[in-house]
């Protein structure tokens, strides 16, 4: 970084080479996709979608590296007309970027697109259960013509290649995508030389449904919050507050939906639900459905390997009912097929409900009423909310959580500006003497 040409570059031509990458990841989509099923399990229609969305996050950060340089240094006015100051935006410097194994290559480009767009030079960790595309991505990003040493890819486990990265004096940053504990460990290690940091963690986000939503509506964005991904999404909506009148109703189609999910290998036609990505992943699942049914909360549907699936890791998708507000399914995160309905009985208790939790990255709300749609996602402590939907991702679009979900923000100009350094440089515009010790 500090003598290479990458962070000289004008915006302009770093656009071109990430506009590039993003060219070859589009063209290699079907390839691409089908390493992610093999490493990860998820559909084969999840995983394009991922994906397409990957290659446009390059696009995008292309885009926006031409527009910083040609918006050039921002003016600052001053009170005082001997001076004149402005800001002028440098590369952040070395970033290591981990991420985990729930979206490969997606997560990836979240970190890698706007960092390289920024001038920055980046060494990308990818989990140990799902590192084939980002070893695609290295190879891709050296056909786009990107200069030797400006991406560098380390694999391995954590303790042996993402601690030592946390901790290494010639990283400026440290950008994290994981778990709660991973993430703690990670802020530990960057602390000891004051490092910058993004931390993007878990969720327990909730989905409040009022009693005059559409019942088919409501179900299917229930579905789409908690299912897709096998529910290995940080977001997931896991935690669903229905208002009373409709809660049994709602229960009864939940539950009957969700028994028609097509479950299988991510390559056969018609699977809407793939393996939990792991041996140990898949462990921690089951336990939490029996640590449920412990806990008191009632079974409605699922709760165990499918009929016919012998082998792999599948897991039904389950339903549960009547949680206990204290129980550990109800406020620790899954990260399963696995998801946890109560009723409620006023909008304000609602809310008390959905923010009680140590977590905030996400929430939603569906309601006819606009307007009260719009007063409970102010209410809402979470860094995202959807109205009448759940999941919709968008790298226009900030990314990130408040309280034990993070710090910081990903995508959008948030995400550019979170590998700049903001520079203050300001000049005395008078002949005269400054005449503060010298008269």
């Amino acid at each position: 970084f500090d003598e290479g040409p990458w962070p000289r570059m004008g915006g302009r031509d770093r656009a071109a080479i990430v506009r590039a990458i993003g060219r070859l990841i589009a063209e290699r989509k079907e390839e691409l996709a089908a390493l992610e099923v093999r490493d990860n399990g998820k559909p084969l229609p999840e995983a394009l979608w991922d994906i397409g969305d990957a290659a446009y996050c390059f696009e995008y950060y292309a885009d926006m590296a031409e527009a910083a340089e040609a918006a050039g240094p921002m003016p600052i006015p001053l009170g005082d007309a001997r001076f004149t100051s402005k800001v002028v935006h440098e590369p952040l410097g070395v970033v290591g970027a981990i991420v985990p194994w729930n979206y490969p290559l997606l997560m990836a480009a979240w970190k890698v697109a706007p960092a390289l767009a920024a001038g920055c030079t980046i060494v990308l960790k990818p989990s140990e259960l799902t590192p084939m595309t980002a070893v695609e991505l290295a190879r891709i990003t050296e056909v786009a013509g990107l200069p030797k040493g400006v991406f560098n890819l380390v694999t391995g486990f954590g303790p042996e290649a993402g601690a030592p990265l946390a901790e290494h004096p010639g990283v400026d940053k440290v950008a994290f995508t994981g778990s709660v504990p991973t993430g703690s460990k990670v802020m530990r290690a960057a602390a000891t030389d004051i490092k910058a940091i993004s931390l993007e963690l878990g969720g327990k986000s909730p989905f409040v449904v009022f009693a005059d939503s559409d019942v088919d509506k409501a179900v299917e964005w229930i579905m789409f919050g908690i299912f897709w991904n096998q529910g290995q999404v940080c977001s997931a909506t896991s935690r669903i507050l229905v208002e009373r009148p409709l809660y049994a109703p709602l229960l009864e189609r939940l539950a009957a939906e969700a028994a028609k999910i097509t479950i299988g290998g991510g390559t056969e036609a018609g699977v809407l639900l793939g393996p939990i990505v792991s041996e140990g992943q898949y462990a921690k699942v089951l336990g939490a459905i029996e640590r449920g049914k412990a806990e008191g909360a009632r079974l409605v549907s699922g709760g165990k390997r499918p009929a016919g699936r012998d082998n792999g890791y599948f897991v039904e998708p389950t339903v549960f009912a009547d949680v206990p507000l204290s129980s550990w399914i109800w406020r620790e995160e899954i990260f399963g097929p696995v998801v946890c309905v109560n009723p409620f009985d006023t909008e304000e208790e609602a809310v008390r409900l959905a923010n009680d939790s140590p977590y905030g990255l996400a929430g939603a709300v569906m309601s006819d009423d606009l307007d009260r749609c719009e007063r409970v996602a102010a209410a809402l402590r979470a860094g995202i909310v959807w109205i009448n939907c759940s999941q919709p991702t968008f790298t226009e679009a900030p990314w990130g959580g408040y309280k034990r979900s993070g710090i910081g923000r990903e995508l959008g100009k948030w995400g550019f500006d979170a590998y700049r350094q903001v520079k203050q440089v300001t000049t005395f515009d008078r002949n005269e003497k400054w005449g503060w010790y010298l008269k």
